[in-house]
């Protein structure tokens, strides 16, 4: 399966926001969208990296709350690894596993065109077993 497959049936919208926007109105992207991480772009509209939940709460921990009013940039995980529509999802899983990562940004010709989290390729690994399952019964059945 390719990650536009995926994108296919998810959608391809990406919440994004600016690394020089706050900590505190990230909080409030994140739960306005109900989402854990959001797409961190530059001020030239660029990839910078990943904000997420997790990010918050090990800062929280470690600097105090004083992060609340810093620039996401300060807490974000730069992206060092992407993917494109047109990779397998099997390579990516073991990307992700690999390097624990939860989410990825999709990019076709350096252009965001979605966000793939390990919730889908979860998602994506049970809807192939089903699959399977449902021809095996099928052809027992036969």
């Amino acid at each position: 399966m390719r990650i536009s497959q995926i994108l296919g049936k998810k959608g391809s919208g990406v919440i994004t926001v600016r690394g020089s926007a706050s900590v505190r109105s990230l909080l409030a992207t994140l739960d306005e969208w109900n989402i854990g991480a959001v797409v961190v772009i530059g001020d030239g509209g660029g990839l910078e990296g990943i904000a997420s939940e997790r990010d918050v709460v090990r800062r929280l921990y470690s600097t105090g709350a004083s992060i609340l009013d810093g620039p996401i940039s300060a807490i974000m995980t730069p992206v060092m690894h992407t993917c494109s529509p047109e990779d397998q999802i099997e390579g990516l899983r073991a990307t992700m596993t690999e390097h624990r990562i939860r989410h990825l940004p999709v990019l076709d010709n350096g252009e965001l065109v979605g966000i793939i989290s390990i919730g889908d390729v979860v998602k994506s690994a049970i809807d192939e077993l089903e699959a399977e399952r449902e021809h095996l019964v099928q052809y027992i059945q036969h």
